[in-house]
Order: C-alpha cells, then sequence, then structure tokens
C-alpha cells in the first residue's frame, strides 16, 4: 500500500454552501476560476474534455449529491490519473471550500509547494468571483 503526502487547501466564502455547491457543480463553471484544469472544457458522454497545460485532459466529475462533495479525476493524455477531491460545507452562513492536493510520485518538494500555490490561486479567484 502506498500514501502520498498531501495537502489540503480551503477558502472561506462569504455565501452559503448551497449555493456555492450550485455553482461548483456545474461542470462550465470550473473554467471561471480553475485556470489548472485547462480550457474549452467539452462534454463527451460521462467525461469532460479540456485542454490541459501539456496537452488535452479528460476529467470526471463525482454526480450532484447532498454532501457537498466535488470530487474529481483528471486524465492526462498519458493516460495518467489525479483524483482530486473537494468539498463546499458550511460555515456558519457562509462556506468553506476545500481541495486536497496530493504528491504523486516523481514530484519534487518546490513542485509540490507550486501546486499547491496554485490551487490557492484558484480558490481565491472563486472566492473573489462568488463574494463579487
Amino acid at each position: 500500500m502506498t500514501t502520498y503526502e498531501s495537502r489540503t487547501i480551503a477558502v472561506s466564502i462569504d455565501r452559503g454552501w448551497r449555493e456555492v455547491y450550485d455553482f461548483l457543480s456545474a461542470p462550465q463553471s470550473f473554467a471561471r476560476w480553475a485556470s489548472g484544469l485547462g480550457s474549452g472544457l467539452e462534454r463527451r458522454g460521462e467525461e469532460w474534455i479540456a485542454q490541459g497545460p501539456n496537452g488535452p485532459i479528460r476529467v470526471r466529475f463525482t454526480p450532484r449529491n447532498d454532501f457537498g462533495v466535488l470530487d474529481h479525476l483528471v486524465v492526462a493524455e498519458s493516460g495518467a490519473e489525479n483524483a482530486n477531491p473537494m468539498r463546499v460545507m458550511a460555515n456558519g452562513t457562509g462556506s468553506e471550500v476545500t481541495f486536497t492536493l496530493f504528491r504523486g510520485p516523481g514530484t519534487t518538494a518546490g513542485q509540490f509547494a507550486a501546486d499547491a500555490d496554485w490551487v490557492s490561486r484558484d480558490l481565491q479567484t472563486l472566492k473573489a468571483l462568488l463574494e463579487a
């Protein structure tokens, strides 16, 4: 069994959790804030296709649910898979969005830190978008 170093990155948003979840559960909304997911997200059957930073990617999103789960699996053109656990939960009358980043094999400490910074910037973009 293998486990990887992880980092959970969170942002508080001054909007109700259900409203934030409704926005985030529509894959089309990711293009407005998630720069790491690429651009041009188009639905193809059960998957979404986008142009990622290193070529085409396929994305599978967790179906809508009552628990605030927004997990998604990103599959690179090479076939490499990257699981992305994501949640929205109530935080008082607002919400908390969390994203867990895993340090995969071959990822240096510097790359992992840069990835965490990228996720943090994307979550800050989400916050600004939803609080505007």
